[in-house]
């Protein structure tokens, strides 16, 4: 997801939309492992090996990025993370 999508957030309408068509690049010590653009929904899907990977939105300058910046993969388990993009609108 990424939000706010206004400057002005009401109770009741949406602040946050689906965070279409953004890369999202997942790094271990120092070198890209993956890179995966979601889809019109927002979903992505990607295969790691396991461990710590450090993750960012390379092509969003904008608001404070993406959160969590840390992700961990465990071994023989599908993990499932949901990122938030801040876009910076205040």
């Amino acid at each position: 997801m990424q939000g706010p999508t206004k400057p002005v957030c009401h109770v009741d309408e949406p602040c946050e939309a689906p965070a279409r068509g953004v890369l999202i690049q997942f790094s271990r010590n120092g070198k890209v492992a993956a890179e995966v653009k979601t889809t019109q929904t927002g979903r992505y899907a990607v295969r790691l090996q396991p461990g710590s990977y450090a993750v960012k939105a390379p092509k969003r300058r904008i608001g404070s990025g993406l959160t969590p910046r840390v992700v961990r993969v465990p071994r023989g388990r599908i993990a499932k993370v949901d990122f938030h993009l801040d876009t910076g609108i205040q």
